[in-house]
């Protein structure tokens, strides 16, 4: 399944590490905006909320390895 439309973050700035996201029936994909075509995530209306709530609650922070 394809998302009609994708939409990257008003965050974004140029850099090289953008991903965009799109709104399916149940759920959401994500896709690197570099690799358009290069496949997409897609998860669950429950996973993606979940994954939200972990953004917004810090579970990233910090440093990459």
């Amino acid at each position: 399944m394809e998302p009609e439309s994708w939409r990257t973050s008003t965050r974004t700035t140029g850099s090289q590490t953008c991903i965009e996201v799109g709104r399916l029936g149940d759920g959401a994909a994500v896709r690197d905006t570099k690799n358009r075509v290069g496949g997409q995530l897609t998860t669950t209306a429950a996973q993606w909320s979940r994954f939200i709530i972990a953004v917004k609650n810090g579970h990233f922070d910090g440093e990459a390895p």
